[in-house]
């Protein structure tokens, strides 16, 4: 593979996503050596300004994904609303305007579905606060691919649906509260 990094995180949230976000990104060090991908749920008639907002907050450099990019290490990039992300096997982002998934586009299933293959055991996957199933089978796949499974704590999550939902998918999973979790990314980046 031609990657510039083995490894990468995939993000899902939704319901209350934007304040765990707030939460989870800006704690990251302006050094994070892996490529994050993000899939929030936003309506599609609404211009995404999710990267310009975490830009300002975030020491990583955040955007909003391009389709045939190739993803970067230290970057975040968020998934533009009303397009699925997916991540090819060579590292390259794609675009699609394909049928919703769990009623979203994007779908956090279909980014860590592809990210899955792409990265397999590199992969660090986590679902964040939300309030219905999406991300749940993604996670599972994240799982079955040797990556990492992270769920924030469904009790302390804005809307407990999606962590719960992606933790009965996936108990393998590791549930942890939000701030918990950029503790866990930044002593990665030690690895």
């Amino acid at each position: 593979m031609s990657r510039a990094s083995d490894r990468a995180v995939v993000i899902g949230a939704s319901a209350g996503g934007v304040q765990a976000l707030l939460a989870l990104l800006p704690a990251l060090p302006a050094d994070f050596p892996w490529p994050i991908f993000v899939v929030l749920h936003v309506p599609a008639d609404r211009s995404n300004v999710l990267a310009p907002l975490f830009e300002a907050k975030c020491g990583l450099k955040v955007k909003e994904a391009e389709d045939k990019e190739t993803a970067r290490p230290g970057v975040v990039y968020f998934a533009p609303s009303d397009y699925h992300l997916l991540v090819e096997e060579n590292g390259d982002l794609a675009l699609s305007s394909d049928e919703a998934i769990n009623y979203s586009r994007p779908s956090i299933d279909v980014l860590f579905e592809s990210a899955a293959d792409a990265y397999g055991e590199g992969l660090i996957g986590i679902i964040l606060t939300g309030a219905n199933n999406d991300g749940a089978a993604g996670l599972k796949a994240v799982h079955a691919a040797g990556g990492v499974a992270l769920v924030q704590d469904p009790a302390a999550a804005y809307a407990r649906a999606m962590p719960q939902a992606a933790y009965q998918a996936c108990n393998a999973a590791l549930v942890l509260p939000l701030e918990r979790i950029a503790d866990y990314l930044k002593g990665l980046d030690r690895e």
